[in-house]
């Protein structure tokens, strides 16, 4: 069975309210929001989980604080037990699923959505979400990942933090040398907000009647084209005893000089069918890995194919946006989250 839309649902319902449409067609959209929150919970009390992702869950909840609209405390609850007993997780990174949280708990408080013992609780989390964000800046001023970024300057943002927190200006300087990360839609409409001083909690106050016609479609210059060839490793992991070999494939695989990592995927899968194959899934992100070698990586399992540059480093970016070096080791790992 096909699980809920909820994040997909969320986020067009928030951009939908950001685009200040002259009628508000999205009134049974806000409805069916409501019903996959419901739908989503499997299991009883504190050992419940989304059937998707915290992550998503969490979304839901902000989509509908934006548009206004009241969330059965119980739902609030879940995503509130799950920070407090660290339930988040996902590959070692949970700022994003956090800042999500925090930025619903904040959109919550703030419009009084909830009862006072319930909005205090709430306040007392986004602070701790944002101690959180604070905690997981790397050297490079990243937070989390340069996806997760954006997310944590949008609680500076939303919680007032952004004057008197160091994390921000270093946050901040770090994304403007990493633009070239975000070009799909999606990741796109996650930092043009924090570009402009803005967090999706905004939304909810626009002055819609004083917005200017601005959504004018202009050509776009493509990719110069790097002439030349590279080689890529390409290595296969897959931790015992899941599977009978650690190590499941290393080869070299030569590709453009411009190639994307997924071009190096659809290469080697050019050189043997038989040695190497994949499937990918398409999300607003960008393609998605989800098998390789016929290994899949499922939600229920709580499993992923984790992509590193040798011999430890996450990918930062998607498999259709990263353009790995001449010489370059890239590791797709099974792992568990």
């Amino acid at each position: 069975e096909e699980p809920p839309h909820t994040g997909r649902l969320a986020l067009y319902l928030l951009g939908l309210q950001a685009s200040c449409p002259p009628i508000s067609p999205h009134r049974s959209l806000v409805t069916w929001l409501k019903y996959y929150l419901e739908e989503e919970w499997t299991g009883e009390g504190q050992r419940g989980h989304p059937v998707t992702s915290y992550y998503q869950y969490g979304l839901g909840v902000l989509a509908l604080c934006v548009h206004r609209k009241r969330v059965r405390d119980p739902v609030v609850q879940r995503l509130l037990m799950a920070q407090q007993h660290g339930k988040l997780g996902h590959g070692g990174n949970t700022v994003d699923t956090e800042a999500v949280l925090a930025l619903a708990f904040t959109c919550l408080e703030r419009r009084r959505l909830v009862g006072t013992e319930l909005a205090a609780k709430l306040r007392l989390a986004a602070r701790e979400a944002s101690r959180n964000m604070a905690k997981a800046q790397g050297p490079d001023g990243i937070i989390g990942n340069i996806y997760s970024t954006p997310w944590a300057l949008q609680v500076f943002l939303a919680t007032g933090e952004c004057q008197t927190e160091p994390a921000f200006g270093q946050a901040m300087a770090a994304l403007l040398e990493n633009l070239e990360a975000f070009g799909t839609a999606a990741t796109m409409a996650q930092v043009l907000p924090v570009l402009h001083g803005h967090s999706y909690l905004d939304i909810a106050s626009r002055h819609c009647g004083e917005e200017p016609d601005t959504l004018t479609p202009r050509d776009m210059e493509p990719l110069p084209e790097v002439p030349g060839n590279k080689t890529v490793q390409l290595v296969v992991e897959c931790p015992l005893p899941w599977c009978y070999d650690l190590r499941l494939y290393d080869r070299l695989v030569p590709v453009p000089a411009a190639a994307s990592l997924l071009d190096v995927l659809q290469a080697a899968a050019a050189l043997d069918p038989r040695e190497f194959r994949f499937q990918t899934q398409d999300t607003p992100q960008g393609p998605f890995l989800t098998q390789v070698l016929g290994l899949e990586a499922r939600q229920e399992k709580r499993n992923y194919w984790q992509i590193l540059s040798a011999p430890s480093t996450p990918l930062q970016m998607g498999i259709a946006e990263y353009r790995p070096p001449d010489g370059a080791t890239v590791i797709l790992r099974l792992s568990e989250w």
